[in-house]
């Protein structure tokens, strides 16, 4: 049996090693390594830990070799710190494990196509099998080109390019959260939207605009801001001030959160004199003092969608550009209820 204090610690163990350690042949431990189905289950458990003890790391190339893949996604996305792309992020990086694919992120500042181009190209010579891109922001142009002959497959983006896709139905999501607010006797439905820059911004807004001109309701001009708290404070005051506000759909849960503090200190209550509905389900919606009526977002399927149509796309690189949406779902709490009658 060779050990690790065996090994040559000048060299790195090799397959031998592991072959030598967990009684196996070589061919054996190839399979293991390339994720070959045809090893028996106790046998596959023995080769990893005597992998993991030797600390055996396969040669990616001569996997690649073999197998066609490198077992590396890249992932592309402009500010991680928005709450919406790190849920992403989070979520297609478990959906890659679960397929047996690393990730390597590589983030994006500039909000154009020539930055976004240059993100894939780096990742291109990095030995990853495909791409994802969480396209959250409007780039400089409608059409998105890039250069390399990569998969490619668009999370969160614009549908006008010829790329796979994954979103929430965000439109749908929008619907039902003004529907809502409708259905509980409102008259109208105000809104505090996103960023012009945003995909999901601009959608969210059409559906609410779209739905109460449906409805027959009158439409409010839209509050705009910036995805956080403090922008959902500072617009929200505004919102508090006029007595006809009596019900709010904000864009996201984040601003949402300021809105109800702007409520707060104007000394109107939640949903006694104004109802709000927010977007996401972050997990504080459920324990704020008021718990928030918002619409949810899967972002676990998501991440399975876009590494489902990547794994997708190299199998068949000439297949069609499918385009996949998850459906939202409203969840309804405390924050919202029936208009109390004017004057009381």
């Amino acid at each position: 049996m060779v050990r690790r204090d065996r090994v040559n610690s000048v060299r790195r163990p090799s397959q031998g090693d592991v072959a030598r350690l967990a009684g196996v042949s070589a061919q054996t431990v190839s399979r293991v390594a390339n994720e070959h189905p045809n090893v028996d289950p106790a046998t596959r458990e023995r080769v990893r830990a005597a992998m993991s003890e030797l600390g055996y790391r396969p040669n990616t190339a001569a996997r690649a070799l073999v197998t066609g893949r490198f077992g590396m996604i890249g992932v592309v996305s402009f500010d991680i710190g928005d709450l919406g792309n790190a849920r992403t992020f989070g979520a297609i990086t478990a959906a890659a494990g679960e397929a047996g694919f690393s990730v390597n992120f590589m983030g994006v500042r500039a909000r154009t196509e020539q930055a976004v181009s240059e993100a894939v190209d780096r990742l291109a010579v990095q030995s990853v099998d495909g791409i994802v891109l969480i396209e959250s922001r409007i780039l400089d142009t409608p059409a998105l080109t890039l250069p390399s002959a990569l998969p490619v497959v668009v999370a969160d983006g614009d549908r006008a390019h010829g790329y796979p896709g994954v979103d929430i139905d965000q439109a749908d999501g929008a619907r039902q959260a003004v529907n809502h607010l409708l259905s509980l006797g409102h008259d109208t439905v105000w809104h505090l939207s996103g960023p012009c820059d945003s995909h999901a911004a601009h959608r969210r807004e059409h559906a609410w605009r779209d739905t109460l001109r449906a409805a027959g309701a009158p439409v409010p001009e839209p509050v705009r801001g910036d995805w956080s708290p403090a922008s959902g404070y500072e617009r929200g005051k505004a919102l508090a001030a006029d007595p006809e506000v009596r019900a709010v759909f904000a864009a996201n849960d984040q601003m949402a959160l300021g809105l109800l503090r702007a409520l707060h200190e104007a000394g109107r209550s939640v949903p006694g004199e104004v109802s709000v509905v927010g977007f996401d389900d972050i997990p504080e919606a459920a324990y704020l003092p008021v718990p928030l009526t918002t619409v949810r977002q899967d972002f676990a399927e998501i991440g399975r969608h876009c590494v489902e149509l990547l794994v997708e796309r190299m199998a068949n690189p000439g297949g069609p550009a499918r385009h996949l949406e998850v459906p939202a779902k409203l969840v309804t709490r405390s924050s919202t209820g029936r208009p109390a009658v004017k004057g009381h």
